[in-house]
């Protein structure tokens, strides 16, 4: 949860209010809306601006966004809590989908017309994580999604899979593609494998959905028995509640029959990372995402060591990642769940 709501609650109207917004805009418009990041004490305050569309270059394309997401690294940032440079001026979220109403005279991968979203990284095409990348990540280092429109070049947008509606679209390119990431590229996930999932948020959520359509046993966490009942709905095959069992790990490790567990999703961090390795099977690995009940848990390595168990540091992913991503989304016909309050 967010360990203050009142944020969360702020950002969300002011994310509603920007959907409102964005509907009434013309392509052919001089002037566009869009919230940037001022200072404000410790935090960061939304200001709602106006702005000349941006006119392109040959290489660029034009986007007219239709829906933008919230995660929790946003909230980070509105809070200052997030590392790197100040995010003074800039235009917050990293998720968000839209229409391309423009294209360079260079641009040959997308068309006027085109469904895309962005990508979570602008410079990251493909390969390994490079450094690099952490400079060009949408809503922090550089303007994010919080806008009616946004430039964007080929290697930072996909398509849409023609399912999915703008709003779903947009809830993909952080969580979806850090879940993707954790279990696939980093954990190698095959059919039959044991999957931990903490939580239902939406790293997780998108894990269950990935693994059980991968064939694998997901087993999730949650400290109400309604969204662990919704969860078995959606395939999980095993359910624990942390609020009830405070040594979760172990109840974990039971329904795999004493096992373990070969992959984790690891988004809790200081409180959850010791249940984590309890419940992990020779072998096992950990993609190490977040850290949601803090940031100072600790990792003894005879416990990876006595196991033959990995760990890898997963921050979101590639351009590559997330067309991955989209063509398991593709395969399995999945629809996102947006609920609204």
């Amino acid at each position: 949860m967010f360990r203050d709501r009142r944020q969360f609650v702020k950002l969300s109207a002011f994310l509603v209010a920007f959907s409102l917004v964005t509907l009434g805009i013309s392509a052919k418009a001089e002037t566009m809306r869009q919230y940037r990041l001022q200072k404000g004490g410790s935090a960061y305050q939304l200001e709602l601006t106006t702005a000349p569309v941006p006119t392109i270059s040959a290489d660029e394309i034009l986007v007219k966004v239709h829906a933008a997401s919230l995660n929790r690294r946003d909230i980070y940032v509105i809070q200052g809590w997030y590392p790197g440079p100040p995010v003074t001026g800039k235009v917050p979220l990293s998720d968000g989908a839209g229409e391309v109403v423009a294209v360079g005279n260079n641009v040959t991968r997308f068309s006027v017309g085109d469904r895309v979203s962005g990508t979570f990284f602008t410079n990251w095409k493909g390969g390994k994580f490079h450094r690099s990348a952490l400079a060009s990540a949408r809503g922090g280092a550089v303007d994010g999604m919080l806008s009616e429109m946004i430039v964007a070049t080929e290697n930072d947008l996909v398509n849409i899979p023609a399912h999915l509606s703008y709003e779903e679209a947009a809830t993909l390119p952080c969580a979806g593609v850090t879940a993707w990431n954790g279990l696939f590229k980093a954990g190698n996930l095959q059919q039959g494998d044991y999957v931990l999932l903490e939580g239902t948020g939406g790293v997780s959520t998108f894990g269950l959905l990935f693994s059980a359509a991968a064939g694998a046993k997901p087993i999730i966490t949650s400290s109400k028995d309604a969204k662990l009942e919704k969860a078995r709905g959606m395939g999980a095959i095993g359910t624990a509640n942390y609020m009830k069992n405070a040594e979760w790990g172990d109840e974990v490790r039971n329904i795999t029959g004493g096992r373990g567990v070969d992959h984790v999703l690891e988004v809790g961090g200081e409180r959850t990372l010791p249940q984590a390795v309890k419940a992990l099977a020779d072998g096992g690995h950990i993609a190490i995402i977040g850290g949601l009940s803090g940031f100072g848990a600790s990792l003894n390595t005879t416990d990876l060591l006595g196991r033959s168990a990995s760990a890898t540091g997963i921050y979101v992913g590639s351009r590559e990642d997330h067309l991955a991503m989209n063509a398991l989304i593709e395969k399995h016909f999945f629809k996102i769940r947006i609920q609204n309050k």
